[in-house]
């Protein structure tokens, strides 16, 4: 593999661990990116109240920000496996970060959903490129972790994000609510743009490490020179990739439900607001714990001597199970109980989610980490567009039964995750396609 002269000879002195402040880039990059997403949600009941919005019509924004997203994901991820990380990244963050703040002129409901479609289309590229770039610079011990970082970004950016918004809000309104986390997008890339370039030529990264993540890479290197590109449709005829797909498309919808849904259901329950702020960040700073849990024990059990495959599906089988604590909410008003019972269940959601992300890196070779990823992520924004098709319908549905409105919807997040559980442990085995190196052993 080749390594440019400047990689070898370059100016400054190397970054210690620069990997890991790689890492650090992509969780600040997933922060900001639910910051911007997570605005809408924050301000809902507001704007809903001021223009006289339904949950059905609430419904159909982040749908319209979702069926951007679905198609995004599958598009940025083919985008970034050509352009690369950097760029692609790169173009994702300058596109979301002037539509968040573009929203400031939206005057109705149709304005909003046109604004939360391109911010969708913009948003797509991150777990795609964040994926990617994983699998560019950390060795298969410790990606778990890796992933676990910048997708714990999450969960931290939708726990500030009511604090930030709210804030902005109650002080000037909504519109300058959209225009703040904007700015925060060009602040990150400039960082971005500094320290991002690939392991090969990377100008201050240490001989050290780079022999590191190049040795680890080596292993799945083809015998016979480069490797063929997968299509799209080579790829789906692999049972890896609808395991994949699967992980996603059965667990986000939960998760999604709890960053848009969350202060409607509290309020749904007769919980006001202004009383329930300070436990929306109960489940979020749980996911995060568990984004790093499911990634260190992975790990942890492959330093131990398990295989990648079994040690990936502990964390699957623990999370499937785990969600299931969100059916209890429906037997309680009381706030604390809720808030906990959610963060028991996003622990577990995270620690799933975790491995879901990591299963591309895993299973495929480089030129078709992006791809898969963003296959996975369709799969999930179409499962998420149904599912909030479904809680708008039914919300309203129930709207005169009171605290019980959302109890199907709860029952319904609590059980779906174990079917995603279930196809993990069928569809991502060793076949075939992995005897023919087009797939990794696992």
């Amino acid at each position: 593999m080749e390594i440019s002269a400047q990689a070898a000879n370059g100016p400054g002195r190397p970054i210690r661990r620069l990997r890991w402040w790689i890492g650090g880039l992509l969780f600040a990059s997933t922060v900001v990116n639910y910051i911007d997403r997570q605005t809408l949600s924050n301000l809902a009941p507001f704007l809903k109240r001021d223009y006289g919005w339904t949950n059905t019509d609430y419904a159909y924004l982040v749908i319209s920000f979702r069926v951007a997203y679905s198609v995004g994901q599958t598009l940025s991820g083919r985008l970034v496996d050509r352009l690369g990380t950097r760029r692609g990244l790169s173009i994702s963050v300058v596109w979301y970060s002037t539509v968040s703040m573009l929203t400031a002129l939206a005057g109705g409901f149709y304005s909003f959903a046109a604004f939360r479609f391109l911010l969708g289309l913009g948003e797509s590229a991150n777990w795609p490129a964040a994926t990617k770039a994983v699998s560019e610079w950390f060795p298969k011990r410790e990606r778990g972790l890796a992933t676990a970082l910048f997708d714990s970004g999450s969960s931290i950016g939708a726990a500030i994000a009511p604090y930030l918004v709210l804030a902005i809000y109650f002080r000037w309104g909504w519109r300058p609510a959209f225009i703040v986390p904007g700015l925060l997008g060009f602040a990150w890339l400039a960082a971005w743009r500094w320290l991002y370039h690939t392991p090969e030529t990377h100008p201050r990264v240490s001989t050290e490490e780079r022999e590191m993540i190049l040795s680890d890479r080596r292993e799945d290197e083809p015998e016979g020179g480069e490797r063929p590109r997968p299509g799209w449709g080579q790829l789906l005829r692999f049972p890896q990739t609808w395991g994949t797909i699967s992980a996603r498309t059965l667990t986000d919808p939960v998760w999604f439900f709890v960053t848009d849904w969350f202060p409607i259901y509290l309020v749904a329950k007769g919980i006001s607001i202004e009383e329930g702020l300070f436990a929306f960040w109960i489940p979020f700073i749980a996911a995060d714990l568990g984004n790093f849990f499911g990634g260190w024990l992975s790990g942890h059990l492959i330093k131990r001597g398990w295989t990648v495959g079994a040690a990936r599906k502990a964390l699957v089988v623990f999370g499937g199970v785990g969600v299931t604590t969100l059916i209890p909410t429906i037997f309680t008003g009381n706030l604390l109980v809720i808030a906990l019972l959610f963060g028991l269940a996003t622990f577990s959601y995270a620690s799933f989610t975790t491995i879901a992300n990591v299963l591309p890196s895993d299973l495929f070779h480089s030129e078709s980490v992006a791809s898969v990823s963003g296959l996975s992520g369709t799969g999930a924004g179409l499962g998420t567009i149904v599912a909030f098709l479904l809680v708008g319908y039914v919300s309203d549905a129930r709207a005169g039964e009171g605290t019980a409105a959302f109890d199907p919807i709860i029952v319904a997040a609590g059980l779906i995750p174990l079917a995603g559980m279930i196809l993990v442990l069928l569809l991502v085995r060793n076949t075939r396609a992995t005897e023919e190196g087009l797939v990794r052993r696992i």
